[in-house]
């Protein structure tokens, strides 16, 4: 019913658009891209993006057909206004996203705020990027695209700041991820490239917001201790017994009390849970993981080399260069025997889910996304509107397909691939896993049938063959992510046979994987049609459902087509459940961290502007400290005290602190405050300078907060992961989550405060005779 509404109001805002239609076609050139000047002064003078829309949405329609050929059609221009209303926009396959996304981009980009649009790969970045970007030059503003054709190319930080001071920014959802933490771990103001979010369009973005939301964009610095605890405790979990030693239920493990009982006897500790033993906990926790929820060649990859590479879940593509967090990664090299490589600590740490909250207005699009808009509304606090395709789906489902096990299902799936080859049209095989391409290949190949295989994580080749892929006698088979935000354009006589034929092998994790496959057909109302093979030994299956299902796909007990169906749809009902179930539970663990993330940021941005460090903080932080280190001395004793003088404050003891009574607290207390003033006029001295000892200052507050917040992301992110081990003990994960964060929080902050005053006095500080600051801190 509000999605209705919504188009309502949009369709009274498309005939505004539609009424400036020909005074646009009667500009000249120059007159109609000195509206973009004119614009920016309206929204100078007080008007508002909503009160200039009709004009501005007029003037680039007119520059999208006099430069590219294409004048949007008007449910693009509907998507376009949902897109700037901060709406999620559901459009099919085919119909001209890219040429859509133009009318708010440059709308917003005129407010001369940060406007980007950020797709799934470098591919689409850079194509789409190239392909808009003389319309918006056109009309007077700037645009880069945040990635490069080399996939090894690394942007200096002048390339960075000059492709973010764009007026429209085109790059992917990691890119800006890992950018976004970069900014934020800048030692000055000067280092930092990105200017403050504010509008962002994501394409794909139910891929992104929902199947690549609980993904961790980590930035990791040194490397941990490497330790021995990877392989006993892989040895440990080969030796634990199911049911008896640990349970798994709805893809988490964790040991029972027996199982406990049994690691605390192996490990000879007395208790599994102790803080002082919680690197063995981390390390057993990790094993089971890795031999219970990780399987080989459909969660990772082992190369010839012995390298052990990921695979996305979505797409079942390789994820090179993506490790899995806090030891999980290491845990399942020590399962497959090769080299493990080393453990870093993480620097920096965010979710999609939490980056896209920063902004103030985000929009997406897909062609699948309305089968999750409650979700979407409950979390990100955006509504989804369904914009109708432009000419009618011509495209025919037919039903699905049910068998007993995996090998009848590919031989039908397969022979039907083979009998719609010989008529000619071209035929698209969509599996879900790598494994799966390889036995569909290796059947093509056996019945002569020339074919291509999208398997590999190379979003630019894929690209290119995708588009192929509506050729006459094509024959594609591809992940079901391979080559998305492609067309798949049909070949001459095509169309007369019928249109490109979608075979989906094997039952998707969620609806809208499945329509995402059968959108591949019939765009923009070309002919087509798609049907799916279906088996009790589909994945989905295998995770989600619990009835022993060997007696029917062996053949030993018949079973119906009816209730073959229901088993199927209701395992991947239960997986969707489970996905937003974790989904929400993921989010409610990175909320604490983001609380804290958001915290340290904005302390950050404080000191980096010239602010938040003076000497009367400086003492009201020592006072503090002293106040603590007083407090916990039972009996204070000499060695004690000169001990604390030496480490905190001076390196220096002078003959006054043997006069001190110890057991006088306040005189206690009063000398040190007093030795403290005492170095920071001696550390002025020694830099000469009231405006570099405030730079000094601030230098030093900042390494002591950076050095203690990759301490807590470190521990945050690998307790994160050990936490589920609670979950025996029938506790709430969250809440242990949440009581262990705070706690970790509690103690950074003295840290931090012990530090900056350790930082700020101890240090060896000059200025050299080109008048640089040097720090060599203690």
């Amino acid at each position: 019913m509000r999605g209705k509404k919504r188009l309502k109001q949009f369709h009274r805002i498309l005939r505004r658009i539609k009424s400036f239609r020909k005074f646009m076609a009667d500009l000249t050139d120059q007159e109609l891209s000195h509206l973009t000047v004119s614009f920016k002064e309206r929204l100078k003078q007080g008007e508002s993006l909503d009160h200039i829309l009709p004009e501005a949405y007029a003037a680039i329609c007119e520059a999208d057909y006099r430069i590219l050929g294409k004048f949007p059609y008007d449910v693009q221009i509907l998507g376009g206004i949902a897109l700037h209303k901060g709406m999620l926009a559901e459009m099919n396959t085919g119909e001209g996203k890219t040429l859509m996304a133009t009318m708010p981009l440059y709308l917003n980009a005129l407010s001369g705020k940060s406007t980007l649009l950020l797709t799934t790969n470098d591919y689409l970045a850079l194509r789409d990027a190239k392909e808009m970007g003389p319309v918006y030059r056109f009309m007077g503003l700037s645009v880069a695209a945040g990635v490069s054709r080399k996939a090894n190319k690394a942007f200096t930080h002048k390339e960075k700041k000059k492709i973010y001071a764009s007026d429209i920014v085109y790059t992917t959802h990691g890119g800006l991820g890992f950018d976004y933490l970069i900014n934020n771990l800048a030692t000055t103001a000067s280092k930092k490239f990105l200017r403050e979010f504010y509008f962002v369009i994501i394409d794909e973005a139910d891929s992104v917001l929902l199947d690549a939301a609980q993904t961790p964009l980590v930035i990791s610095g040194s490397p941990r201790v490497q330790s021995n605890l990877y392989a006993l405790a892989d040895f440990f979990v080969t030796t634990l017994v199911k049911g008896r030693d640990y349970e798994e239920d709805e893809g988490s493990v964790w040991l029972t009390e027996a199982g406990v009982k049994y690691a605390e006897h192996f490990f000879r500790i007395d208790n599994f849970y102790k803080e002082e033993y919680f690197e063995i906990n981390r390390r057993v926790t990790f094993a089971l993981r890795a031999h219970t929820l990780y399987e080989i060649k459909k969660s990772y990859m082992v190369s010839e080399d012995g390298e052990l590479q990921l695979l996305d879940g979505g797409s079942g593509r390789l994820m090179a260069g993506v490790k899995l967090s806090g030891g999980q990664h290491q845990a399942l090299e020590a399962k497959e025997k090769v080299r493990i490589s080393p453990e870093s600590r993480y620097m920096a740490s965010v979710t999609f889910q939490n980056l896209f909250l920063l902004f103030p207005k985000m929009s997406g699009m897909s062609g699948t996304i309305s089968d999750a808009a409650q979700e979407l509304l409950d979390v990100y606090h955006t509504e989804v509107v369904v914009i109708a395709p432009n000419h009618p789906v011509k495209r025919l489902d037919l039903k699905d397909r049910y068998f007993k096990n995996a090998k009848e299902q590919l031989s039908a799936a397969m022979a039907e691939a083979a009998a719609i080859h010989k008529t000619g049209r071209p035929v698209l095989i969509v599996v879900s896993t790598i494994p799966q391409t390889e036995l569909a290949s290796a059947y093509l190949v056996k019945a002569r049938i020339p074919h291509s295989v999208l398997n590999a994580n190379n979003a630019f080749w894929e690209a290119e063959i995708i588009k192929e892929a509506g050729q006459m006698n094509a024959v594609t088979v591809a992940t079901g992510m391979a080559g998305r935000g492609t067309d798949i354009r049909l070949g001459e006589g095509v169309k007369e046979l019928g249109g490109l034929a979608v075979i989906g092998i094997g039952r998707m994790g969620n609806i809208r994987q499945e329509r995402q496959a059968r959108g591949r057909a019939g765009r923009q109302g070309d002919p087509g049609s798609s049907q799916f093979f279906v088996s009790l030994q589909d994945g989905v299956l295998e995770e989600n459902c619990p009835s022993k299902l060997e007696k029917y796909i062996e053949g030993k007990r018949r079973i119906s087509t009816g209730r073959t169906r229901r088993i199927i749809n209701a395992a991947q009902k239960t997986g969707e459940e489970f996905a937003v179930i974790s989904r929400r539970q993921a989010l409610n663990h990175d909320q604490v961290v983001r609380f804290q993330r958001d915290l340290m940021y904005a302390t950050r941005e404080k000191l980096l502007d010239g602010g938040g460090m003076d000497e009367d903080i400086l003492l009201e932080i020592a006072d503090k400290n002293i106040e603590r280190f007083i407090q916990k001395q039972s009996h204070l004793t000499r060695m004690s005290f000169q001990r604390y003088i030496l480490d905190h404050i001076s390196y220096r003891l002078d003959g006054d602190m043997y006069n001190i009574a110890l057991e006088n607290a306040g005189a206690v207390r009063e000398y040190l405050l007093r030795l403290v003033k005492h170095q920071l006029r001696c550390q002025e001295q020694r830099i000469g300078s009231t405006t570099q000892m405030r730079r000094f200052m601030r230098v030093a507050a900042l390494t002591a907060i950076d050095e203690a917040w990759v301490e807590q992301m470190d521990y945050l992110q690998q307790m994160q992961a050990a936490i589920s081990g609670r979950a025996m003990a029938q506790r709430n994960l969250v809440f242990e989550f949440q009581k262990d964060a705070l706690e970790a929080f509690e103690k950074m902050k003295i840290v931090i405060w012990e530090n900056i005053m350790r930082n700020i006095l101890l240090s060896n500080v000059y200025i050299d005779e080109k008048k640089q600051l040097h720090i060599i801190f203690p």
